[in-house]
């Protein structure tokens, strides 16, 4: 047994009142018998029993109702016997990823993990901490008054979150608490990717609550893609489908239906377009409502503009040219000066693509022009020293004579790929510079099957215009910003920028701006994983959770294990009836006393 307030057992002390009462009741002195007494005298020898008894009996009640008042102040707490519960930090962890929107039996099953939350808050007494933790990590402490307002308040997530991170914040609230009694608690789905590693509590006992049963058959849009990101004036929509069967399947652009059609198992959506709109546009690729609609349609991006003027100048090389004729001849590009194709040691004026002059002689002259142009980098020696190039755009690129680019200046540049720990391609605004030269025996690049998709975007994307870049990212992710844009245009007005943000919560399109033209595009959409409903048993939901956890399948488990880590519980209630008790049968005594007396 423990007591919440100790120091009111010095209260008890009072019992020893009655007791001295009593003994100060006891007449000492020299007994003198008078005839007209004897008869008094017998009579009460005849009820000295019955009233020594009765004076002991309402010593002891007295005694007894001072004792019970003393413990029951103290406010003490046992394991056998009362109601309730011990104070106790109790974490919450309410998963509300995507997938618990799936409907379930006819409902929501978020509704479901929502009730079992407020039962638990509804069980909370003034003595608890609580906390509520969602499946984003969101850590929020109040009363549990408060956070069953939270938990109403509540709506599911547009992506997959971290559980595995909620469970650790919730551990690390309650091991800060400084009450001996903590408990973790989780409402969850179960989903497999959502525990594919062990949580660390960090010691406090974790009980689980999950919906029995198998999750229904989900079908999802999982991939939607602009190829290439920026079309002069088209391209090609790629689109995959997650199903167990054929699935109707529409594409929209902007405001209008681009393309529909039915797609089967494991096929692949491919449409070209060549949308007569212009600039940054969003789309999205849909399908027919199933149980679970967040991921039901899938949004990209996609620059449209003309096609640029491109001009290849002879210190390019023969390779250049040639590429560049192909794209004039799927109209990727036009003849025309909007962007150059040169050798720095040529160049007269950006947008360029620049590349390393072929003649080592003329690197003086090629690093004139970078300076005169405003570039912050120069060419320094050459090295012939072979090594390889990886980027996500071009592959692998063997190089053999690159020269080293050294910055010169504080203008506005990125590296684009590295040769060893070096800078081989960089980038800034409306240019893009190569360390060798576009020859086969500098590089592999000019003859990769890589080469002319990439010249294609770096032509039609990077140096046209202000055409920027789509940025795909998870509800929630942490972003830095972009250096090419200077606020972002979505649903609820604009957002200005130049520190790190974090993604909106839900899916969709969202655009940059520099200066109120749209420059670029932010498009947010869920994990591919949370669209797998598929979940864990019990047991293996439990080991996920760490050892010792518990996990359960029932409201009335829930609620009888959720405050489980604290189950003591408070005897006031009953220490009060037996003092009411006491308190009756004193007075019954006293009453009767008095009467006897008269």
């Amino acid at each position: 047994m423990s007591f919440l307030a100790p120091w009111l057992l010095l209260l008890g002390a009072a019992a020893g009142v009655p007791l001295l009462l009593h003994l100060l009741r006891r007449r000492i002195g020299q007994r003198v018998e008078f005839p007209a007494a004897r008869y008094l005298a017998r009579m009460e020898r005849e009820h000295s029993r019955s009233l020594r008894m009765r004076n002991l009996l309402l010593m002891l009640l007295r005694v007894l109702v001072i004792v019970l008042a003393a413990l029951a102040a103290a406010r003490p707490m046992t394991r056998w016997f009362g109601r309730g519960h011990g104070p106790t930090a109790l974490a919450l962890v309410l998963d509300n990823s995507m997938s618990t929107g799936v409907v379930q039996g006819g409902h929501p099953l978020f509704e479901e993990l929502r009730a079992r939350a407020l039962d638990a808050l509804a069980a909370a007494t003034p003595d608890d901490r609580v906390w509520l933790v969602t499946a984003d990590g969101t850590l929020r402490g109040g009363t549990p008054a408060e956070l069953r307002t939270a938990v109403r308040q509540l709506a599911t997530l547009g992506g997959a979150g971290n559980p595995a991170l909620a469970v650790a914040r919730a551990a690390s609230a309650v091991a800060s608490s400084g009450l001996p009694a903590r408990q973790v608690a989780v409402l969850t789905d179960g989903q497999k990717t959502a525990w594919r590693t062990t949580v660390e509590a960090r010691g406090a006992p974790v009980v689980a609550y999950m919906l029995p049963g198998a999750p229904p058959v989900n079908r999802a849009v999982i991939a939607a893609d602009a190829q290439p990101a920026h079309w002069t004036p088209g391209g090609t929509i790629v689109a995959r489908v997650f199903s167990r069967d054929s699935v109707t399947w529409r594409i929209a652009l902007g405001d209008r239906t681009l393309a529909r059609g039915t797609v089967g198992p494991g096929e692949e959506v491919s449409v070209n377009a060549s949308p007569p709109e212009r600039g940054w546009i969003g789309g999205r690729v849909e399908i027919d409502p199933d149980e679970l609609d967040a991921d039901d349609a899938r949004a990209f991006a996609v620059w449209v503009g003309a096609p640029p003027g491109v001009r290849v100048l002879s210190g390019a090389g023969p390779f250049a040219d040639n590429a560049v004729g192909v794209l004039r001849g799927t109209g990727r590009v036009a003849s025309g000066a909007d962007v150059t194709v040169a050798s720095a040691d040529e160049l007269a004026a950006l947008p360029a693509l620049i590349v390393a002059p072929s003649d080592p002689v003329r690197i003086g002259a090629a690093n004139r022009t970078l300076e005169r142009l405003g570039i912050p980098w120069r060419f320094g020696a050459a090295r012939r020293d072979p090594v390889t190039v990886r980027t996500a755009d071009l592959g692998r690129v063997d190089v053999a004579l690159r020269y080293t680019l050294e910055r010169a200046g504080a203008a506005p540049g990125d590296t684009i790929a590295l040769a060893g720990a070096e800078p081989w391609m960089v980038g800034g605004p409306h240019y893009v510079l190569v360390a060798s030269p576009l020859d086969p025996s500098a590089s592999t690049l000019p003859v990769s099957a890589a080469f002319v998709p990439w010249l294609a975007d770096v032509l039609a994307g990077r140096l046209t215009g202000e055409a920027g870049r789509a940025i795909a990212a998870t509800p929630g992710q942490h972003l830095a910003w972009p250096s090419w844009a200077d606020a972002l245009e979505g649903r609820d007005g604009v957002m200005s920028g130049g520190a790190d943000f974090t993604a909106p919560a839900q899916s969709g399109t969202w655009f940059f701006t520099r200066g109120g033209r749209r420059v670029g595009a932010l498009v947010v959409n869920p994990e591919p994983d949370e669209s797998a409903l598929d979940r864990l048993a019990p047991a293996d939901l439990a080991r996920a959770l760490g050892r010792d956890a518990r996990v359960v399948t029932t409201a009335d488990a829930w609620r009888d294990a959720v405050f489980s880590a604290s189950s003591r519980r408070s005897i006031v209630a009953p220490l009060l009836f037996f003092l009411l008790v006491a308190l009756a049968v004193e007075g019954v005594l006293s009453a009767r006393g008095g009467s006897e007396e008269h």
